[in-house]
């Protein structure tokens, strides 16, 4: 067993937090207001993301470790609770891939399918790349398009080769670069990333300028087309919906695409008395989980109205 401090990523900076080993599992520490334990990486991590709890909960106060609450959750396929510890249900989107026939005919609507069959028409040739620095170099021309999306800062905007190589050589032994090329020049990419039976989509980022061969769409059909070759059961794409916005763009886009909201048990385990109050108060899920939704949108809207004036009076400037 190791401790000490670890980097980890946060909103794409590196930063350095408390961490405890336990096997193959890696329990970090972040946040402050609570101070919550979880495992590093627990979404791409193949199999049960944790085994014991109560193994690791005695050596987190063994290690005394400064935190107040210990949160981990379920993955697919295994959605029914397990565990007596509190819990809230989260949810994930996912698609099951083990039939690319039924998903293509019966779970794709027709305008998906036509923008799919629009990206071939368009020119756009959809193949499987190893990661090398010519990879590197083409997703930093990609991430370097727009400072600004889905609303906000894109956090890979700006970074130089080193750290772009840096941020997208992980889970190399197990993952897959799915590109879409015009002419040979990179327009799109998918990093699909595998966990036993189930794969997920780490990231899908496509030029906003070649939006009209609608890249994005057949990345996502190469991507369960591979899936279902392997035999994978699903694949997922981070959450179905996030911070109870449901008629996000990107919610639609999800929807369009096959993926369906799947409810998984996430547990909440106060390891001292202010954990528990913290919890009780909803203090685990940020200042968004105290405010009313339509003051969340509005929000967003003037926020990402405040990134583009930003955006402009910066180029203006340069």
């Amino acid at each position: 067993m190791a401790t000490g401090s670890i980097e980890i990523s946060v909103k794409g900076r590196a930063v350095q937090v408390p961490y405890l080993q336990m096997g193959a599992r890696t329990l970090i520490v972040s946040g402050r207001w609570p101070r919550l334990v979880r495992i590093r990486d627990e979404d791409w991590l193949p199999g049960h993301t944790v085994e014991d709890p109560e193994a690791c909960l005695e050596k987190i106060r063994q290690e005394r470790l400064k935190a107040d609450i210990f949160t981990f959750a379920q993955k697919l396929p295994d959605t029914t609770r397990r565990y007596p510890y509190p819990v809230e249900w989260d949810n994930v989107a996912a698609l099951p891939t083990t039939d690319f026939s039924h998903w293509w005919e019966k779970r794709l609507p027709q305008v998906t399918r036509k923008n799919v069959r629009r990206a071939a028409r368009r020119g756009l040739v959809i193949r499987e790349l190893p990661f090398s620095d010519s990879l590197v170099q083409a997703i930093l021309v990609i991430n370097n398009e727009t400072p600004i999306r889905q609303g906000r800062p894109f956090w890979h905007y700006g970074k130089n080769f080193e750290t772009v190589k840096r941020d997208y050589a992980t889970f190399l032994d197990r993952s897959e670069f799915i590109c879409a090329c015009q002419d040979d020049r990179l327009v799109g990419f998918l990093k699909l990333v595998y966990m036993g039976d189930i794969a997920g989509i780490l990231q899908i980022l496509c030029m906003n300028q070649h939006s009209d061969k609608r890249p994005a769409n057949a990345l996502i059909a190469r991507a369960v087309e591979m899936c279902s070759a392997r035999g994978i059961k699903y694949l997922t794409y981070g959450k179905y919906v996030y911070g109870g916005n449901t008629d996000s763009p990107l919610t639609e886009f999800k929807r369009r695409n096959g993926f369906e909201p799947i409810l998984l048990p996430r547990y909440y385990i106060p390891l001292s008395s202010r954990g528990r109050i913290l919890f009780r108060l909803g203090f685990h899920h940020g200042l968004k989980g105290f405010l009313p939704e339509d003051l969340v949108r509005y929000a967003a809207r003037m926020r990402l109205k405040w990134y583009r004036r930003s955006a402009c009076r910066e180029l203006q400037e340069s």
